[in-house]
């Protein structure tokens, strides 16, 4: 080997080996050290440059490598013999555009004289594998912050859900529509001229044909030019008239995503691009799945409105926050993980191990909300089930929800009186959703001390703490829990100081409703 070596690169084409040379997959660069011209090389690497051998042989091998990595090889005389060079070599080809490379450098010697034998593989396709995977975890984690965001709210914020809908998907203009009977009517707008406050924009669907062709069996609808005389582009331009046609002024692109629950159509969303054919089909997946999200919380809100209505806001409110905020969000992030598991196991099966994690502690938390939240609509489980237990699945469905832990210590048995139980386990609730909200703790501790006739029980947790003075007067969290407990009798003592952590403590006895009648 070491006589071949030694040759003039010229008459290496007359060696048996060059049938090797030619035949390997990979590029072989050979290029003198001194003066940086290439010598040899065999057809993969031309070809991946896209010159012929006559053309690339006798170049300076600087005329292949991109000007930000040129750096790199002027210090070539470093590397050890056999080193990976780097892996994010950017190459440029003969009609000047890129790919990127992976170089295994070998140095030798032959008339005296220092040269590289490079090993060049293509890993453009690696590359943009882990960019689209890389791409894909970042839209997930930015799926899952929205759904917590339109989550977190029962009330209506139209201009929040166009928001959001712009932190995934580049637009210029967009409108949020409500399906009234058989009008469109503009809930928000973004973007375009018309303010928020504007006066509602009505789109009248005259005809049922109208309704059909626009909601398009639930699906998105991607039109790549709205001046375009392709059907659907005229349909668009007739329906968007008067008012509405805002939002086609200065645009091109354009896309309605129906809003839809159980199939059935609540309104949509309609967003436009300047530029002419902007939106892909991935586009219309990340759009459909805000759009999903969209429509539970506009349902959502449209519950808590009839809750107002009916006087029982208060437990309403809570339930649709818990189903929300906990088991839909959770359950929301298990699919989005699931969806995306088998390709990123393919890619990076490490990564994939802790997306499984996560999906088990998804799915654990759902569980345990589920549980406490069946446990409340039975009426009787709160009154019948042991005030340790119920405080036992409060703790698991906290934790569950905020991943902060939970010590629950129970000791002695007794019964207690329903009205009692349910004011104790409610303010019990509140106190945890005070914790979750304002405290910043890493750990709650729950402890109960129930004899036949009498109870003690403590909640306090580690957190940033509150001074009682710069709470505001009637604040509805704090005036919520005394009056529960003052209306069963029990004695309810809020102690805090910052950086200290807070203290509920509550005590009942069963003859102290007597004395204070």
């Amino acid at each position: 080997m070491k006589e071949g070596i030694e040759r003039a690169p010229s008459e290496i084409r007359d060696e048996p080996y060059r049938n090797i040379f030619d035949s390997i997959n990979d590029g072989l660069i050979i290029s003198d050290l001194e003066s940086g011209l290439v010598i040899e090389a065999n057809p993969a690497a031309c070809k991946m440059h896209g010159y012929s051998q006559e053309e690339f042989i006798e170049q300076p091998l600087s005329t292949y490598i991109h000007s930000k990595n040129q750096k790199i090889f002027k210090e070539i005389h470093t590397f050890e013999a056999g080193g990976v060079l780097d892996t994010r070599i950017q190459h440029v080809r003969r009609d000047g555009s890129t790919f990127y490379a992976e170089w295994c450098v070998t140095l030798f010697n032959y008339h005296g004289q220092a040269c590289i034998l490079g090993i060049v593989r293509d890993i453009s396709k690696r590359i943009e594998e882990e960019q689209s995977l890389s791409t894909r975890t970042r839209e997930q984690a930015m799926l899952l912050e929205i759904s917590h965001t339109l989550a977190s709210t029962l009330e209506l914020q139209p201009q929040l859900i166009l928001e959001q809908l712009g932190e995934i998907i580049e637009y210029n203009h967009a409108g949020l529509f409500s399906l009234e009977g058989s009008n469109l009517v503009t809930l928000a707008m973004r973007g375009t001229p018309l303010s928020e406050k504007s006066t509602p924009i009505l789109i009248q669907l005259n005809e049922p044909e109208m309704l059909k062709t626009l909601f398009n069996e639930h699906r998105p609808i991607r039109i790549a030019d709205v001046w375009s005389d392709k059907p659907q582009a005229q349909f668009l331009r007739s329906l968007l008239d008067d008012g509405a046609a805002v939002l086609l002024e200065g645009m091109h692109s354009w896309m309605w995503v129906p809003l839809a629950v159980k199939s059935h159509i609540i309104g949509g969303v309609g967003v436009a691009h300047q530029k002419r054919n902007h939106f892909t089909i991935h586009h219309a997946d990340l759009a459909l799945s805000v759009a999903n999200q969209a429509a539970i919380t506009m349902i959502n809100a449209e519950l808590y409105a009839q809750a107002q209505e009916l006087a029982v806001l208060e437990e309403r409110q809570r339930l649709a926050r818990n189903l929300h905020d906990a088991v839909n969000q959770s359950l929301f992030s298990a699919g989005l993980i699931a969806e995306v598991l088998p390709r990123l196991w393919e890619q990076n099966q490490e990564e994939a191990r802790k997306s499984l994690q996560d999906l088990r502690k998804l799915t654990r938390a759902a569980t345990a909300e589920m549980r406490a939240l069946l446990a409340e609509l039975v009426p009787s489980t709160l009154t019948d089930a042991e005030l340790g237990d119920l405080l036992i699945l409060l703790g698991n469905a906290f934790t569950g929800r905020t991943n902060i832990p939970v010590k629950v210590t129970v000791s002695g048995v007794g019964v207690l009186p329903a009205e009692v139980q349910v004011a104790v386990y409610r303010v019990s609730q509140e106190a945890l959703i005070n914790v979750a909200k304002h405290a910043e703790a890493h750990q709650v501790e729950i402890i109960l001390n129930h004899k036949e006739k009498e109870i003690e029980l403590t909640i306090r947790d580690d957190g940033i703490g509150f001074e009682r003075a710069e709470v505001a007067s009637g604040h509805y969290g704090l005036s919520m829990m005394h009056e529960r407990a003052e209306a069963v009798g029990v004695r309810l003592t809020i102690t805090s100081r910052i950086g200290e952590g807070t203290q509920l403590a509550m005590h009942w006895k069963a003859d102290e409703k007597k004395e204070t009648k």
